[in-house]
């Protein structure tokens, strides 16, 4: 059985949302994702600077180096906050103003909606949660209202920040 059959099925069990709705956080999920290993990738190439400085490395002790001299893997979980942030991100990206209205043809009309299909998910074997993940990480995560009613500065500053990687600034 192909994941599209799989995840017909899983839309059948939860039919309050779209085929759409389903292909943006999984959409969403591999940007937030990414976002975490680069940011992770950051952070041990920091550390490794400043070991090569002589400092030791904050946190050196939580990710020793296994005997066989390989790196750790990074693990790219994300939590629901997280989660929750990169679907906003990647909503304002690819809809701009018409980002909230899109989400709530496709049965998004808050974060705890992307919690129901991202638990949808999880339920049908398709996604992974770890034991501190619950359902309630996307309660209230930020008010669909506002935060879908960008203004144009704010809309070009998420494009900069996602095409230079960069960290967002002071609103404008």
């Amino acid at each position: 059985m192909s994941f599209r059959d799989d995840l017909a099925k899983v839309i059948a069990g939860n039919s309050r949302h779209s085929i759409e709705a389903y292909a943006f956080v999984l959409e969403a999920l591999q940007l937030a994702r990414s976002r975490k290993l680069r940011a992770l990738a950051r952070e041990r190439k920091g550390a490794g600077e400043r070991r090569s400085r002589g400092a030791k490395a904050e946190g050196d002790s939580l990710h020793p180096r296994p005997k066989s001299g390989r790196r750790p893997e990074i693990v790219g979980h994300v939590t629901g906050q997280e989660f929750c942030e990169s679907a906003r991100r990647l909503a304002l990206r690819q809809f701009g103003f018409l980002a909230g209205l899109v989400l709530k043809s496709w049965g998004i009309r808050s974060t705890s909606d992307l919690g129901d299909v991202v638990y949808s998910l999880i339920a049908s074997g398709h996604l992974e949660k770890t034991s501190d993940d619950s359902q309630s990480d996307f309660e209230d995560v930020f008010n669909f209202e506002t935060a879908f009613r960008p203004t144009l500065a704010a809309i070009a500053r998420e494009a900069r920040i996602e095409e230079d990687g960069a960290k967002p600034g002071p609103r404008q």
